[in-house]
């Protein structure tokens, strides 16, 4: 059976933040989470074709096809993100199939440059099959076979995903948004349950890389919550790497009240509950 193709929003040939060392980044369209403060909104939702993003391109890179279907000229776009901002449903008009052989040949290039390979989202796990092939491949291939493979996941994926991963995978960073239910619920649309799963499992399959916990000043910052967090987290591995990760409004959509950013001093006290809690391997960003 051929390897199914991918949902490719965008590609990053070196990154030094999606993983150990230099990466290079795939990032997934659709995500199973609507989180208030995510980063790359538009990776939320598959592009639905209401083409209401078409007249505001300014390069004229977008175009509705006889289909019906929103078409994007890669070689017209000048990188303008306006079709990113005025899309109703957090899509993206510039995802792109994209065939396992295809996103090699990307990768190929950079390698020598390179410590290995990220997929990132959205969630990445969605598309489990495609990135199974894609790792896969890495590790056939005599030019890349020396490059990790991490993901970089919500950690709302079931136990069979995970088996069919775990082969292919060298390490899997896991947000987690918050670990009492009620608040994750309010921020993300969806429950915790899994994610919990998630890093019990992944820990227990020596493929949890690190924890990272983004920060919402008022939100989830609590100082009983991070004492709770950093217990639960303890219960799975005391020495664990968790990432304390500051929210930072760029990029993130308007919301209602405001979300507001945590302060120096803030993030540096919550590394300090962390590290007094156990021998956890604290980074803050």
């Amino acid at each position: 059976m051929s390897a199914p193709p991918g949902l490719v929003t965008d590609t990053i040939a070196f990154s030094n933040v999606d993983g150990p060392g230099n990466r290079f980044v795939a990032f997934l369209q659709g995500c199973t989470f609507d989180c208030a403060a995510c980063h790359n909104p538009y990776t939320i939702a598959v592009c639905n074709d209401c083409g209401d993003c078409v007249d505001t391109c300014a390069s004229g890179a977008l175009a509705v096809g006889a289909d019906g279907r929103v078409t994007w000229d890669a070689t017209a776009c000048t990188g303008g993100d306006t079709c990113l901002t005025v899309c109703p449903h957090d899509a993206s008009p510039k995802a792109r199939t994209i065939e396992v052989a295809a996103l090699l040949d990307r990768i190929r290039p950079a390698a020598p440059f390179l410590s290995g390979v990220t997929v990132s989202g959205g969630e990445a796990t969605r598309q489990a099959a495609f990135v199974r092939a894609l790792f896969g491949g890495v590790k056939s291939d005599a030019s890349l076979a020396r490059l990790t493979c991490f993901i970089d996941s919500n950690g709302d994926a079931d136990a069979d995903t995970w088996a069919l991963l775990a082969p292919v995978t060298d390490g899997v960073m896991v947000d987690l948004k918050c670990l009492d239910p009620e608040i994750h619920r309010a921020i993300t649309g969806h429950p915790n349950d899994a994610v919990l799963d998630s890093i019990r499992l992944l820990q227990a399959l020596g493929l949890l890389y690190e924890v990272r916990l983004l920060l919402v000043a008022g939100v989830n910052d609590g100082t009983d919550l991070l004492r709770r967090t950093a217990a639960w987290l303890a219960g799975v591995d005391p020495a664990m790497r968790v990432k304390l990760i500051g929210y930072r409004r760029h990029g993130v959509r308007p919301h209602s009240p405001d979300l507001v950013e945590p302060t120096v001093a803030a993030m540096d006290a919550a590394a300090d509950l962390f590290r007094a809690a156990a021998a956890f391997d604290v980074c803050v960003v």
